[in-house]
């Protein structure tokens, strides 16, 4: 990920800055094309079409209730299925940014249908691309950017070198991001809203550091909306949860910087 060296900021999602795939002390290693080879899914690339820019619906708990914790298995192999799926560019400018989107091997989440339902999310017109913050485009292969969903204790491996995610959660690293099976199933018992719109929270939080919002915000004020760079998990603070950056009148959602 394109990233400030050395800076290490735990993230709402668990998010650590700069860190690198485990595995070798050279930034070649966190390059996508370098990160350990992942089984693929024996099918060619399937075009996804690019979301239009309308607001996406919340999705609601199923009437059996939410996914339960005890539902999310611990651990996995350690290797990734990759989804072969591609889109088209979305944003209205800024740099253009590939990413892949992998998914650990027994997590019991479709690799395809976790790309699309990122893609989703950055084509919202809350998100950061449709307000000129960067362009993103969904590849199967030649990644600038790998955004891995893996099992708590996969998780914590691989961001064992910038911060412990006690099987919580997330981080940022080096040509990726590591997003935690649980906290992608289950959502934050913080978050006043179901799991998979907590997804747009962890997606978009972790694309607010990739284009250099660096810095967590804290709460602007009780009753107002947090902002998508604040720690929402570790509570509001008298805020009301939100995932998005902008609102959908496309007023940025700020609050004051955490050092």
């Amino acid at each position: 990920m394109l990233l400030v060296g050395s800076l290490i900021a735990v993230t709402a999602l668990g998010g650590v800055a700069l860190a690198q795939w485990p595995g070798g002390g050279d930034t070649s290693a966190a390059e996508p094309g370098n990160i350990a080879a992942s089984p693929m899914e024996e099918r060619p690339p399937q075009p996804v079409e690019a979301v239009p820019i309308k607001p996406s619906a919340s999705p609601k708990p199923s009437a059996s209730g939410s996914p339960k914790a005890d539902d999310v298995p611990r651990s996995g192999p350690g290797t990734f299925t990759t989804a072969k799926a591609s889109g088209k560019v979305v944003g209205t400018g800024g740099p253009l940014r590939r990413y892949q989107v992998q998914v650990e091997d027994g997590a019991d989440v479709s690799a395809t249908q976790a790309a699309i339902e990122i893609q989703t999310i950055l084509s919202d017109p809350r998100s950061w691309a449709a307000h000129g913050k960067g362009r993103f485009q969904l590849v199967a292969s030649g990644a600038d950017v790998v955004i891995k969903i893996a099992t708590p204790k996969t998780t914590d491996k691989l961001c064992a070198a910038v911060g412990d995610t006690g099987g919580e959660l997330n981080c940022e690293v080096v040509g990726g991001v590591v997003v935690n099976l649980k906290r992608w199933v289950t959502g934050s018992p913080q978050y006043d809203g179901p799991p998979a719109e907590y997804r747009h929270l962890i997606i978009n939080h972790e694309i607010g550091h990739l284009i250099g919002y660096h810095q967590h915000m804290a709460c602007p004020g009780a009753g107002k909306l947090a902002p998508v760079m604040m720690q929402q998990i570790k509570g509001l603070n008298g805020c009301k949860s939100n995932a998005w950056p902008y609102t959908a009148a496309g007023t940025f959602v700020t609050g004051p910087s955490v050092p």
